[in-house]
């Protein structure tokens, strides 16, 4: 079994979906133990907003968990743009583990995001320059990869470039502007080092480490991919689909425009919440009911929050909080076969409400979006989206509109 921690669940589920791919069972775990049936268990520890303390412990404890449940090696997902408390992460996984030196491959050149002279790039530009400057948590004010990850004056940290020397101990954060720097920075790590990064790089460790191949054999099964519902592996029509939009990202506010033109309900929260007001009982009653009305003549609707960028995280959370109470609310009175989450904080929270402690994959239906079946329930499917990815254009396309049946209440 491969042990994977990560700091929200969309990391948690972008990281199981790719193991989907390369052939691997994968499940994420809000909560509990391991079930023994994955060969590939991604701990999303719910720590991108934690105090380095708290953070610094529950990584610990994910990596204990990891290692008593038989990991044979642990990755360290950490977000691509180095938002959360990465330095804190890395290094209570480093010592837990009692490795010396950490590999950390942030970048995703694939989807433009590349390190290079020591500087993030997203896209050909600065980091700093781009809407993660305007993040409410984490705002990214320097594209200095040095600088975005705090330093410990103990713990060294060097900047290096492909193929060159490495440091026996410390942090060496890996520049890459390629797949080919990927590949060449997978073949570079070694069972010392505690290996931590994005989804590409992870990919990469696992072509070359073999692992599908070294799992299969060693559970006696043969190497082709898992078996799929065969309703999974194509996007059917659905009887109703649920959207929960939980960030104010430049692609977020590009679907909402897009689905509201194609006339697809969009309902957002009252104003005053924006202010710090409470979700009266009444407001969110108001709210549910025009949803439910809009259930009976359409397959989809979508929630958000229809608010401007809030900039201290407080409020942030608190609209979270309200957008997935209102979510709640719906899918407690209506049979949904298909949700749809966008954003980790988001879709953590709506996890928490309803209850799902451990979602198994199904199928990756993008770079970074992946498709779960819940608590094992197999007639509910959740789909997983970091809020400044796009959702793919299969799931853009409105879905056929069938008889609906009617609603419970």
């Amino acid at each position: 079994m491969i042990g994977v921690i990560a700091d929200d669940i969309s990391g948690a589920a972008e990281i199981a979906g790719v193991g989907l791919r390369l052939g691997l069972r994968a499940e994420v775990l809000l909560k509990g133990r391991p079930s023994g049936k994955a060969d590939l268990v991604c701990i999303d520890t719910d720590s991108r907003n934690c105090s380095a303390g708290e953070a610094t412990r529950r990584a610990a404890a994910a990596a204990k968990l990891l290692r008593r449940s038989g990991a044979q090696w642990i990755y360290k997902k950490v977000d691509s743009v180095l938002r959360g408390q990465v330095a804190a992460e890395i290094q209570a996984i480093r010592k837990e583990l009692r490795l010396k030196t950490v590999l950390l491959h942030p970048a995703n050149p694939s989807l433009g995001r590349t390190i290079k002279g020591g500087k993030y790039f997203i896209r050909g530009r600065l980091l700093h320059q781009t809407e993660f400057a305007r993040d409410p948590a984490h705002p990214r004010r320097t594209a200095s990869v040095a600088k975005l990850l705090s330093r410990t004056p103990s713990f060294p940290i060097q900047v290096s470039q492909p193929g060159a020397p490495l440091a026996e101990k410390g942090v060496i954060i890996c520049e890459s502007t390629s797949p080919r720097d990927v590949k060449t920075w997978a073949k570079q790590s070694s069972p010392e080092m505690l290996l931590a990064g994005g989804a590409e790089f992870f990919a990469a460790l696992l072509a070359a480490r073999g692992a599908r191949t070294a799992l299969s054999a060693r559970n006696g099964q043969r190497t082709g991919k898992p078996k799929v519902r065969a309703d999974s592996a194509v996007r059917a029509p659905q009887l109703r689909e649920l959207f929960v939009c939980g960030t104010t990202s430049q692609s977020a506010q590009k679907f909402i425009q897009a689905a509201r033109r194609a006339g697809t309900p969009v309902f957002s929260l009252p104003g005053e919440l924006a202010w710090g007001a409470d979700f009266t009982r009444p407001a969110l009653k108001a709210v549910g009911d025009q949803v439910l009305a809009a259930l009976r003549h359409h397959p989809r609707v979508i929630l958000h929050t229809g608010l401007p960028p809030v900039s201290e995280i407080r409020f942030a959370q608190r609209l979270a909080g309200h957008l997935t109470l209102l979510a709640k609310t719906i899918l407690q009175q209506v049979d949904f076969q298909h949700v749809y989450a966008e954003g980790g904080a988001t879709a953590v929270e709506l996890a928490r409400r309803m209850g799902w402690t451990r979602l198994t994959v199904l199928r990756e239906v993008a770079p970074g979006v992946a498709t779960l079946t819940v608590n094992d329930n197999p007639a509910l499917q959740l789909t997983i989206k970091p809020g400044t990815y796009v959702w793919p254009e299969e799931i853009q396309k409105q879905p056929a509109a069938p008889q609906i049946k009617k609603l419970k209440h």
